[in-house]
């Protein structure tokens, strides 16, 4: 099956689908976290991968919870948790998730501000992977710069795009399939390259011009990559 979509999205969602988190009723107060949120500050990023615990902190309050209920539920002490809770809310990783009452006290509830994270290649500076300096276009480690390019450049135009109250227009295309021959591998290759540049050619505008300055309209980037699925871990 082949799962394609082109359409004008805001910041935070997938193209697929979107994530819709339950409001719990043990925090009525709660707020709907976003599906995806990439992390492009290094103060922040380096907040979450400060200790090895805030992981698996953030993780527990996928669903809200206090920070006593998530060092009950991890066997940890409470101070400790409380700790780790407070530093990820300053940095925007947690939010309140309204208060809950247990036996004469209310205790604070949180929720992660996600569903999930991403750690933009740009926190990596000039160490960050770039395609450009890999010499063979046709192995894997150029594919993997094409994609941390592709990811840090998604990250800011959707941070622009969120800034300036606009839609963000995207397509993403991904299948699974199956190759019996390189043989057959190589005409499905040689197929799928000819019939994207006779689309691209009968379906968009030029990139530059002939004196090398840009063209007119909005420029997008391409790119199609096709690698061996890994076999499932074992648990």
């Amino acid at each position: 099956m082949v799962y394609i979509s082109f359409a004008a999205r805001k910041e935070h969602r997938t193209m697929a689908n979107t994530l819709h988190r339950q409001t719990p009723t043990a925090s009525p107060g709660s707020s709907s976290a976003a599906s995806l949120a990439v992390l492009r500050d290094p103060a922040r990023a380096a907040v979450l991968l400060y200790h090895p615990l805030r992981l698996k902190i953030l993780a527990a309050l996928l669903q809200p919870d206090s920070a006593t209920g998530v060092a009950r539920r991890m066997n940890l002490p409470r101070q400790t948790v409380n700790y780790h809770v407070r530093e990820l809310a300053r940095a925007k990783l947690l939010t309140r998730a309204g208060r809950r009452r247990r036996r004469r006290m209310f205790e604070q509830c949180y929720v992660a501000t996600a569903q999930g994270y991403v750690l933009s290649p740009e926190l990596l500076g000039k160490l960050a992977a770039d395609p450009a300096r890999v010499a063979d276009v046709f192995s894997a480690y150029y594919l993997v710069g094409l994609a941390s390019k592709m990811q840090s450049e998604l990250a800011r135009v959707s941070e622009l795009a969120e800034k300036a109250g606009k839609r963000l227009a995207t397509l993403s295309l991904n299948t699974e399939l199956r190759f019996t021959s390189a043989e057959q591998r190589a005409r499905f290759t040689e197929a799928l390259q000819h019939a994207i540049v006779d689309v691209v050619g009968r379906h968009s505008s030029p990139y530059r011009n002939a004196d090398g300055s840009p063209a007119s309209g909005r420029p997008f980037r391409l790119v199609l990559g096709c690698y061996p699925i890994p076999p499932e871990e074992k648990q």
